[in-house]
């Protein structure tokens, strides 16, 4: 046994702490460790992008820290008892001498991440009001324009435009290329979206994609992407990969079909549908016009009926004959009248000629006057008065002596 004793070295509180995180820094097995807890008393610094936080299970608590670095790539957002496996390295803090977990990586436990940041991001949204379906726009019955956005060279453009030529060809397509899976599909996505948006000149806009994993599909989960499909006033009819597949994009649009091809049907009518539509309008129609045709033929017949009773023809050349009566009436009545005007005119002519001076004159008679008044009395007659004789051939003046 060493009963050597040394003097003990006065060292500064920094200088322990230097020396401490110096050996924990050289410990191989401490510079790569997967620790398993819970989150608690976390703080996130959006000004700097530090998280700081504790992980801590039923016995004991150990401080962490995930740098900004780090931390804007995690796929999910950390939260109050949220269960993570966290990696990294154990250190000094050597300011406040606390030892503590500066994180890597962290993932949930139990769950993917990016599980997770879908169900986060799903729910904010939902809060946000971004799926509600007081916001959807209904589809057009009859596009004259549709616009796609997916992959030129898909197999889901080729199935879109196939069944759309079959089912309206009279609709014209538009199709924005875009990425669809991958670093900057998101942004493209998103890009293709407000450009159709700006245009405003289609009818209605599917966006998709063929089938894929979960990590394919992730372009189709972005936030702005959501926010882009919201806010355009055009019609969005979301397709993106399988039935079974569910995206943020699904949720958001106006209508989400289980496929590409689905999304096709949704998007324009069948023509052979419409073609048969329009035959059973038109026999409805023939069925209207008959019912009608056949309700007022009855009622002509009985106007007809009325009218060959009335028989308006029938009542004129009976009103015409009694006019005809009237008339030989009337014209007999007249020349009676007239036959006694006759006859009272000829006796009154009669007695007219009977007191005709002339006709006395032609007796032999003669007419004196005198300044041509008539003479009745020779008592009138002075002698030297001038007189006109009249006879019944002439005048001659004369005398009196």
């Amino acid at each position: 046994m060493n009963t050597n004793f040394t003097t003990p070295k006065i060292i500064s509180v920094s200088a322990l702490n230097t020396y401490l995180k110096g050996v924990l820094d050289s410990d191989p097995n401490l510079q790569y460790v997967f620790v398993s807890g819970e989150i608690s008393n976390l703080t996130d610094h959006y000004s700097s992008g530090h998280i700081y936080l504790s992980l801590k299970d039923s016995k004991a608590v150990i401080k962490a820290v995930m740098f900004s670095f780090n931390a804007s790539r995690l796929r999910f957002k950390p939260q109050n008892g949220m269960k993570v496996i966290a990696r990294g390295k154990v250190s000094i803090y050597e300011p406040s001498g606390q030892y503590q977990l500066y994180i890597e990586d962290m993932q949930p436990d139990g769950i993917g991440a990016l599980s997770l940041q879908f169900e986060q991001l799903k729910e904010k949204l939902l809060k946000e009001g971004l799926f509600d379906s007081s916001h959807k726009k209904a589809l057009p019955q009859f596009p004259k324009k549709v616009t796609i956005i997916t992959s030129p060279t898909g197999a889901a453009l080729q199935d879109i435009r196939n069944i759309l030529s079959r089912r309206w060809p009279y609709a014209e397509t538009e199709l924005i290329p875009v990425l669809v899976q991958g670093d900057g599909a998101a942004s493209a996505l998103t890009e293709a979206v407000l450009t159709a948006s700006e245009a405003n000149d289609s009818d209605v806009i599917i966006i998709g994609r063929g089938g894929g994993s979960m990590e394919d599909l992730w372009a189709f989960n972005s936030e702005t992407l959501a926010r882009a499909i919201y806010a355009c006033p055009i019609p969005v009819i979301s397709a993106v990969g399988h039935e079974t597949d569910f995206t943020i994009c699904d949720f958001v649009s106006d209508m989400r079909a289980p496929t590409p091809s689905a999304a096709a049907e949704l998007a324009v009518p069948d023509r052979a549908e419409q073609c048969e539509m329009l035959l059973q309008q038109r026999q409805y129609l023939f069925s209207l016009v008959d019912r009608f045709i056949s309700k007022h033929k009855s009622q002509i017949d009985i106007f007809t009926h009325k009218i060959d009773i009335l028989d308006p023809k029938r009542e004129f050349l009976d009103k015409l004959s009694v006019l005809d009566r009237l008339s030989a009436r009337l014209i007999a009545k007249g020349d009676s009248v007239i036959g006694h005007k006759e006859k009272e005119l000829s006796e009154l002519k009669g007695s007219l000629f009977a007191l005709d001076p002339v006709s006395i004159l032609r007796r032999g008679y003669s007419v004196v006057s005198k300044d041509g008044v008539t003479v009745n009395s020779s008592q009138e007659l002075s002698c030297g008065d001038k007189v006109k004789l009249r006879f019944k051939d002439g005048e001659v003046n004369a005398e009196v002596n």
